[in-house]
């Protein structure tokens, strides 16, 4: 008899599939609990308010549009970036702008906590009857969107709700309502009804009327279908503005009478054009950087003013390009320009280069550029000078080979002895470089760096005495700073960009008596001649102190200026630091600069102006003679030939002398010993001999102390030699010139003797011939 089928219920494989069966359920629990742990991570993190940066709208001095200064942000869609603008926040919103929003966008929106249910119903119910998809978010919904965008997925809207309910739940409906009115989109790269009622109607969002409410109002729906500078879309945007008025009507926000009114506005409204950027670039980049080191430093100005005149900056770029066009032909191929207010430091036009967009690196900012400055560094030595005591404006600086240590001036040539006004308006080295030395290196080193001029960490030694004459890098920007302290009694501030900014305490760089002083020197134009005529670029109808600079080679032409209302600075060079064709700061840079000044001014033919800058306080006018700084009974009467007005302290006048000019030459003069020799050049008749009985007076002023100096073996034996020269005081008939503890030559002292180099060590001393009477020894090394 076969036995009985085993039943079914008895089967081993029962309990094993039992017990899959729950470990799958419990494996899809714990995955269930996980994902919902993470999704509410997820929606924790994404339920707080957040918003970009303000975007700033800068406006010029006078109120016309700059830019609008905005944050860059990552593309929703590629990997791109873009600039979005507004994010104003909005206090207390204005009911009437609610009333609208809500309207449109939220009508139930006091009633749900971030969802609303009946909306979700509605939209479902279309989309599977007549397959219609019309949204059902909640303002607070948008919120979480617009904060964090995704794609359209049935997981996103999830998410959204979620937030949206947290976020309702964690900050109240009027918080998600003001976050609304900040972040959503108006059109045209424009967010919040704050910054669109600026951006569309150019007023506060408080004022604006019921029509202009609901045109904004019904954009953000599709801004860009709805784009109110478009025709088509400013079309239906007044078509949806309508239907928000009838809707407000019927909920009895608005009366009769003015929806009415409201509606016939809406019909006939018309934004204002979209502003546009002015062709200054450089500019807005660096204003762009400005308010974002201001907006970290906690600034809230969402509408500055800059100090910029954009009338005077686009009339300040046509002249430069007008000029710089001129001087391409001779190698020029950038142009910058700076234009302060004298008396405030507010800059009021800053030209980086000839065209942002152009060739010859016109991206680069030329006012930021390190470049050489040539001369122009000159006046603050002299400042300098003036304040430590070294020299007196009656005391004669030599323009002389003789301790020129192989330094030349632009033109080749040597004037003499001269007064610090025509040494420093006539801008010769030699006089600056002796200036330098007295002073002393490290000091003018620091002394240049107080002012602002460089940021340089390495040693004077570096850049030695050469740095009055172009040596030390700045930039035009630096310039101008430094430069308005001479025009402003030696105060020295920071430029100001914005009206009305708190700017850094100024501090004194140099006296008032030296400020002054040096912009007498500079706006004389008889202390200029000879090496610059009268009536050319340098001289106005109206006071103006001048400075040009000509770097080595031709490479940058600079030119500093200023009037009692105005400071201006002028480069011009090329991008790649090549050489120009002999356009030097006289010849091209001062003549932007006095192009731009007369338009400043307003200058027209037949205008002058016979005042001058105010005088060094304590100090007289005083008549002195150019040669030798005296002070002649007849200068008025030519006695002593040319002379220059000096402003001196009573101790500092010269006594008057009577000077006569003899028939066979100019008078008989006793002069510094190492000025004779090109007194007798010039034609002077030179006292020889001091008083009976005085004791001479030797020294060695070529070669140097402590020099070393390289021979060139390949050179001719004429070539390899040195000039030595002395200075003898009172003079004397002869010297003798020892080498090396020998005699070497007998010579007049007014007279060089060459020394033909020998390799080694040698010492140099000068005896006076059979009389007591020696100079201290100078030890040169010859390699």
């Amino acid at each position: 008899m076969a036995p009985a089928p085993a039943d079914a219920s008895s089967s081993p494989d029962r309990p094993q599939g039992r017990r899959w069966r729950r470990s799958v359920a419990i494996a899809a629990g714990v995955a269930l609990i996980v994902q919902a742990g993470l999704f509410g991570q997820h929606i924790e993190r994404r339920a707080n308010l957040i918003a970009p940066p303000p975007t700033r709208i800068l406006y010029d001095r006078h109120g016309a549009f700059i830019a609008q200064i905005g944050e860059a942000s990552v593309s929703g869609n590629a990997a791109g970036r873009r600039i979005d603008y507004g994010f104003w926040p909005l206090e207390n919103p204005p009911d009437r702008i609610v009333r609208a929003t809500l309207a449109l966008e939220d009508r139930r929106f006091a009633q749900h906590p971030g969802v609303d249910p009946i909306a979700v119903l509605r939209a479902l119910w279309r989309r599977f009857e007549k397959g219609d998809r019309s949204g059902a978010s909640t303002i607070a919904m948008q919120v979480a969107r617009m904060q964090e965008p995704a794609p359209r997925t049935l997981y996103s809207k999830v998410g959204e709700a979620a937030t949206a309910l947290a976020l309702t739940l964690r900050y109240g409906r009027e918080a998600i309502l003001a976050q609304y009115l900040r972040l959503a989109p108006y059109g045209n790269g424009s967010h919040g009804i704050a910054h669109a009622a600026r951006f569309y109607f150019d007023k506060p969002a408080q004022d604006l009327s019921w029509a202009e409410i609901t045109l904004l109002s019904s954009v953000p729906q599709s801004p860009t279908r709805l784009n109110p500078l478009r025709p088509l879309g400013l079309a239906r945007a007044i078509r949806r503005g309508h239907r928000a008025l009838d809707e407000l009507g019927r909920q009895g926000v608005i009366s009769s009478a003015e929806l009415s009114l409201a509606h016939r506005q809406l019909a006939a409204l018309q934004p204002q054009p979209a502003p546009r950027r002015p062709d200054a670039l450089h500019v807005v980049l660096r204003y762009e950087n400005l308010l974002k080191r201001e907006a970290s430093a906690g600034s809230a100005e969402l509408r500055p003013r800059a100090t910029i005149d954009l009338d005077l900056q686009r009339r300040v770029t046509a002249l430069a390009r007008r000029y710089l066009a001129i001087w391409r032909s001779q190698g020029a191929g950038q142009v910058a320009v700076m234009v302060v207010e004298r008396e405030t430091g507010a800059v009021v036009a800053a030209l980086g280069s000839n065209d942002y967009g152009g060739g010859d690196a016109g991206a680069l900012d030329f006012t930021k550029a390190q470049r050489s400055p040539g001369s122009a560094l000159k006046p603050f030595i002299y400042a300098l000078a003036l304040d430590r005591g070294v020299i007196r404006p009656s005391d004669i600086l030599a323009d002389l080979p003789e301790g020129a240590s192989g330094i030349n001036n632009a033109d080749g040539h040597f004037l003499g002895p001269m007064l610090p006004r025509q040494a420093l308006a006539n801008s010769r080295n030699v006089p600056a470089i002796n200036l330098i030395r007295s002073i002393g290196l490290e000091t003018s080193f620091r002394f240049l760096r107080a002012l602002g001029l460089h940021d340089v960490d390495a040693p004077a030694d570096s850049f030695g005495a050469s740095m009055a004459i172009g040596s030390l890098p700045t930039t035009l920007e630096r310039l101008v700073r430094a430069y308005g302290a001479l025009a402003n009694d030696g105060v020295l501030r920071d430029l100001v960009w914005f009206e009305g900014s708190q700017t850094p305490p100024s501090t004194r760089a140099m006296s008032m008596d030296a400020a002054r002083l040096v912009t007498s020197f500079l706006s004389d134009p008889n202390a200029r001649l000879p090496s610059f005529p009268r009536y050319g670029p340098l001289e106005y109808p109206f006071p103006v102190a001048i400075k040009t600079g000509t770097s080595q080679g031709y490479r940058d032409a600079v030119t500093i200026a200023w009037s009692p209302q105005y400071l201006i600075g002028v480069w011009l060079g090329r991008a790649d630091a090549g050489t120009m064709t002999r356009l030097s700061g006289a010849s091209s840079a001062a003549r932007l600069a006095h192009a731009v000044l007369l338009q400043l001014h307003k200058t027209r033919a037949g205008d002058l102006d016979d005042s001058g800058f105010a005088p060094p306080p304590g100090r007289a006018p005083v008549e002195l003679c150019l040669f030798g700084g005296r002070r002649s009974l007849g200068a008025a009467r030519g006695g002593c030939g040319q002379t220059l007005t000096e402003w001196l302290r009573p101790e500092e006048i010269p006594p008057e002398e009577e000077i006569v000019v003899s028939p066979d030459g100019p008078s008989r003069l006793r002069i510094p010993a190492s000025q004779r020799a090109w007194a007798r050049a010039a034609g002077y008749r030179v006292a020889d001999e001091g008083p009976m009985g005085e004791e001479s007076r030797l020294s060695i002023v070529s070669p140097e102390n402590n020099s070393r100096i390289w021979r060139n073996p390949d050179a001719p034996a004429a070539l390899s030699r040195i000039a030595l020269k002395a200075v003898v005081e009172p003079r004397s008939a002869e010297v003798v010139w020892y080498v090396d503890g020998e005699p070497f030559a007998t010579a007049d002292p007014d007279k060089p003797v060459f020394w033909p180099l020998q390799k080694g060590a040698h010492q140099f001393q000068l005896r006076l011939p059979l009389q007591p009477g020696r100079s201290k020894t100078v030890r040169i090394t010859v390699e």
